[in-house]
């Protein structure tokens, strides 16, 4: 019985590396964001590689959900789900989460945003996914399953004892594996990489934590102090190891 586990995690945050340390499993498929061209279908919005985006991808997310439920090729142990929150609209359903195992990454908000702005300057606060993390949260809690939140800073202070923890809760043994990996892209990759993913491509593990220091105003600072009780409520359930 394949194990289907579904990360969610906000835009500018370590999910792409947290995808490759789960690629890196022999036992395990991942599959990245695999709403995103239903999202850019729905919103319109011009991201980068918006074409090529919409060109391979699934645009009807009743076939995403499907494909997230149903059967998984080469039946695998685990399939790691990258999931973006902000690609959840108002039309998609939710029900089909309730079969997951699901957990949260999230990120301080200042820091997420200012990493944000860098590449899109018109953030409001459903781009950031904090909104649709606590309602995920409530949803999945308020049906009596454990949603484990992981915070990025605590996350990169020690990657194997919160993967030991996952592992664990999951039923599944930890491997080192997942501590390191191959540089260069993988075949999973989404169409977008070529425009995100050079730190991640670059990289052969999970970097230490570095503080930031973060400078905001005018809209991207009343966006991230927006989002600051949306936060902080996730923190308080944080999984702390």
């Amino acid at each position: 019985m394949t194990i289907r586990f579904a990360m969610w995690s906000g835009p500018r945050n370590i999910s792409t590396a947290m995808m490759r340390s789960w690629d890196n499993r022999p036992d395990t498929v991942v599959v990245d964001e695999p709403f995103y061209a239903y999202f850019l279908a729905y919103s319109g919005r011009d991201d980068p590689g918006r074409d090529d985006i919409l060109a391979v991808g699934e645009t009807d997310w009743r076939a995403v959900v499907d494909a997230m439920t149903g059967p998984v090729p080469g039946e695998p142990a685990v399939f790691y789900q990258k999931q973006m929150p902000h690609h959840l609209t108002p039309e998609l359903e939710l029900d089909w989460v309730d079969g997951l195992y699901n957990a949260l990454l999230i990120r301080e908000p200042h820091e997420v945003v200012a990493s944000y702005v860098k590449s899109r300057s018109d953030v409001v606060r459903e781009d950031i996914g904090l909104v649709q993390q606590v309602e995920l949260f409530d949803r999945i809690r308020g049906g009596g399953a454990e949603v484990p939140v992981i915070d990025a800073r605590d996350f990169l202070h020690d990657p194997e004892a919160h993967l030991r923890w996952l592992c664990d809760w999951l039923g599944i043994d930890f491997t080192e594996r997942m501590l390191r990996w191959p540089e260069g892209p993988r075949d999973t990759d989404g169409a977008w990489a070529p425009h995100w993913y050079a730190a991640v491509e670059a990289s052969s593990g999970f970097a230490p934590y570095r503080g930031r220091e973060v400078h905001l105003d005018g809209p991207a600072l009343q966006i991230a102090e927006e989002s600051v009780a949306d936060y902080e409520y996730l923190w308080a359930h944080r999984l702390q190891l």
